[in-house]
């Protein structure tokens, strides 16, 4: 029995090869068609994103760092236009600097030129001028001889009194154009005479007299003093006034301020002409009176500068501050 159970399994029917290798290729089609069509087909669940909005962390992490990094960008850009703004400015201040130097060197420049040109200009002139030089002069007074006519001239010593000297016909600044060894020089103005003087004061200083007599020192006849204790000087410069003008008979001493108060100045109470005639007189004795200067009709002489004569002085406000109502004397 049993062997005849095995041969009806030996005999059983056997499905053909080529259905046996297509029924596993149908089974795979029909899988691959149904997950494509899934796969093909959007299926809206419950944690989809509203339209526009992004997908994930990721989107909205990206979409921050890009709006950060245009921020970011614009700053730098600012910072960037700051800066050659900044170097643009530099540079203009620079090159405007360089362009006020060059002008302040070029100015410099033709300014040297320019007194080149001026000084060989007024070389040439004076040149001339002392050449053409033909009227004589003489000196009333010891005077400066001057390198020019500017106020900052040099002192080139002293043109005495009495002595001659051609004129160039040149006046400037209140000084005359003279020659003197052939070189031009410059002398204060007003003290120069067409003629020679018949009595220079060098004479008459050397004599101790005055023009129209009278002797320096010569005791007063009016019956006028100064108060005692003054410096010994003033006496003299008393006497010498007293005794050739009687009418003078006011002598101003009492002041406590400056030369007054150190008891070494006198004023001699006069005006016009004849407080001239005093302070020409008081001048042609400075040396024996002990004379230091002289102011009247707002001028002054003194002795450190005796070459100029009579100087200009500044206006004071009044006939008194101006000295013109009194010859003041000052003695060392």
């Amino acid at each position: 029995m049993a062997h005849h159970r095995h041969q009806r399994d030996a005999n059983a029917r056997k499905l053909p090869r080529a259905a046996a290798v297509m029924a596993p290729v149908a089974v795979l089609a029909t899988v691959s068609a149904v997950t494509l069509g899934l796969l093909g087909h959007e299926v809206p669940t419950a944690d989809a994103p509203a339209a526009g909005a992004p997908s994930s962390a990721v989107d909205v992490d990206l979409t921050h760092r890009e709006s950060v990094s245009r921020s970011s960008d614009r700053t730098a850009d600012a910072e960037q236009l700051a800066l050659q703004g900044e170097a643009r400015a530099a540079a203009a201040a620079e090159l405007k600097a360089e362009q006020k130097a060059e002008a302040k060197k070029k100015r410099k420049a033709e300014k040297k030129a320019a007194a080149r040109a001026a000084a060989k200009k007024e070389a040439a002139a004076t040149a001339a001028a002392v050449a053409a030089a033909k009227e004589k002069r003489w000196a009333t007074t010891d005077l400066n001889l001057w390198s020019s006519a500017a106020a900052d001239a040099d002192n080139l010593g002293i043109l005495g009194e009495g002595t001659a000297v051609l004129v160039t016909g040149r006046t400037e600044n209140g000084r005359t154009e003279v020659v003197r060894k052939g070189k031009a020089r410059w002398v204060t103005s007003g003290h120069l005479v067409a003629e020679k003087p018949v009595a220079p004061k060098v004479a008459e200083k050397k004599a101790g007299n005055a023009a129209a007599g009278g002797t320096v020192g010569t005791s007063c006849s009016n019956g006028t003093s100064i108060p005692a204790g003054l410096d010994p000087s003033l006496s003299k410069v008393h006497a010498a006034v007293c005794a050739r003008w009687p009418q003078i008979t006011d002598y101003g001493t009492t002041r406590t301020d400056g030369e007054h108060g150190q008891g070494r100045a006198v004023d001699v109470m006069v005006s016009g002409p004849v407080g001239w005639e005093i302070a020409d007189h008081l001048r042609a004795h400075a040396s024996e009176l002990g004379i230091e200067y002289l102011i009247y009709e707002q001028k002054i002489w003194s002795v450190e500068r005796g070459g100029e004569g009579w100087r200009a002085m500044s206006d004071r406000g009044s006939a008194t501050a101006n000295h013109f109502d009194h010859v003041h004397v000052t003695v060392w």
